[in-house]
């Protein structure tokens, strides 16, 4: 089964297709996806909705930690993109998947006291501001989650987010039954509809336009594992609202390695908590990765958690750029760095097999899911 598990991360790597040429351009590698499908669903109970909101994941296991981490075995994969969905009347399915390759991857002190803030020296933060941006791509794809999170419109019904915005990896938390999801929109105090108050030199003031979400799906491997270093690797969640949100969505993409990035440099957008009712953006270097993970120092509070990590790059078969999610923003981590504890920011990289997963949700039909 080893040797099985260490093909299928072969199979699912990517065939660089990156051009030589000295007008290089970052071009989105091409990826040979697999398919994920659903085998069998089993009805649970319903779930109590009794944990706490946590709005950020603190780890220990650093890079070097993830990286001495033997390879899932072929069983455990499957077990790990298993998957729960909750639905808005509280009921809940477990979903077994199988997974096949058609021809054509310290010492944190768990304890120690620390600030919340998670700013590396000057803050990078730039807060948005103004219907002009906040109601524009790639911003307009950040939406806010009733539990305090962010999450990334992926779809006409799909926001992308972080599995411990909504399950603590033993329970689902307070809220998650009548989840909602928040669109910024313009505020008008005197009920126009504002097609022309964009003359004072003060900014719009924006509010919060709700939907339900209708179901929602979080990998097994976040609920088995989160009590230990593999649950990191699972930490996203998908949600489908209940009716279309009529905004332009940003795409998944499976995750490039680090070093064919543009800039070596990631860019997210969430609601940080310390900047209350407005949407933040930043972008940072990648300072390390696993096959799983990317590791930055992108300035972020709890709030971020959730955030959909994209890169903009070259798609050579439509001949424009184009963004793409490539991660979600998870939480922190503290690493022992050859005795010296340093933090990261985490996120978590689409990997072809969680490409996979995730498009599969998004379009029900593997046909549709076959690049990455």
């Amino acid at each position: 089964m080893a040797a099985l598990s260490t093909l299928i991360l072969l199979l699912c790597a990517a065939k660089d297709v990156m051009p030589s040429s000295p007008h290089w351009k970052p071009t989105w590698p091409s990826y040979r996806v697999p398919v994920i499908l659903p085998q069998s669903t089993l009805n649970l109970d319903k779930p109590q909705f009794d944990a706490e909101a946590r709005l950020e994941v603190v780890s220990p296991c650093g890079p070097a930690c993830h990286k001495s981490s033997p390879l899932p075995t072929y069983e455990e994969v499957k077990d790990y993109l298993s998957y729960e969905t909750l639905y808005a009347n509280g009921s809940l399915t477990e979903t077994e998947v199988g997974i096949y390759i058609l021809s054509n991857g310290g010492d944190g002190s768990r304890g120690r006291s620390r600030t919340k803030r998670q700013i590396y020296g000057y803050d990078s933060r730039f807060s948005i501001f103004g219907k002009d941006f906040l109601l524009n791509y790639p911003f307009s794809t950040s939406v806010k989650l009733s539990t305090g999170c962010t999450g990334t419109l992926v779809a006409e019904k799909h926001v992308l987010t972080a599995a411990h915005c909504i399950h603590d990896g033993k329970s689902y938390v307070k809220g998650a039954q009548k989840l909602r999801v928040g669109f910024l929109k313009p505020k008008h105090k005197d009920g126009s509809k504002g097609s022309n108050i964009t003359n004072s030199a003060m900014p719009e003031k924006m509010k919060f336009q709700w939907i339900r979400v209708k179901r929602t799906h979080v990998p097994k491997g976040w609920i088995k594992g989160n009590a230990n270093d593999i649950g990191m690797d699972y930490d996203y969640a998908l949600l489908e609202l209940k009716k279309p949100h009529k905004r332009k969505f940003m795409k998944i993409g499976v995750s490039p390695p680090a070093r064919h990035l543009p800039g070596g440099r990631i860019h997210f957008s969430g609601y940080d908590n310390d900047r209350p009712g407005n949407l933040v953006y930043r972008f940072c270097d990648v300072k390390d990765e696993t096959y799983d993970l990317l590791y930055q120092q992108c300035d972020a509070q709890p709030g971020a958690s959730g955030s959909g990590v994209y890169v903009r790059m070259w798609k050579r078969q439509n001949h424009k750029w184009e963004r793409k999610i490539i991660g979600i923003f998870s939480g922190h981590q503290w690493v022992d760095m050859n005795g010296t504890p340093q933090d990261f920011n985490v996120a978590v990289r689409i990997t072809p097999l969680k490409y996979a997963q995730i498009c599969y949700w998004i379009k029900g039909n593997y046909l549709d899911c076959r690049e990455g």
